[in-house]
């Protein structure tokens, strides 16, 4: 599934120099170069770290998972933005600024070639 890109550049629009693409199979959400989301399989997540994943697992977020080459289940490092955040676009901002804050400090601990 890909999402309405046109509702997705609306719904992070107060984020602030959002770009959504196109990419396997669903879309990547950027700011500054930067991933910080992506839609996959019905579902908007945003990447999280050991400081905002505790948020998303008392909303009850499932991570995004898919099924590697060897049949192996992998994580990405993004959660399912809940749900109760489509009706509140203040914090759906909030949640998805911090995940911007994640996508530069991992950027950051990346050797200075592989940094964006």
């Amino acid at each position: 599934m890909t999402a309405d890109l046109d509702y997705l550049a609306e719904l992070f629009e107060p984020v602030g120099n959002v770009r959504i693409r196109r990419m396997f199979g669903g879309q990547g959400i950027f700011r500054d170069g930067l991933m910080f989301g992506l839609v996959a399989e019905d579902a908007i997540y945003l990447k999280v770290d050991d400081t905002t994943r505790p948020a998303f697992e008392a909303e009850g977020c499932d991570p995004f998972v898919y099924a590697s080459k060897n049949g192996r289940e992998t994580s990405l490092g993004y959660y399912r933005l809940p749900e109760r955040l489509f009706d509140d676009p203040d914090e759906l901002r909030d949640w998805a600024l911090a995940a911007v804050d994640v996508a530069i400090r991992a950027n950051a601990a990346k050797p200075l070639k592989q940094r964006k």
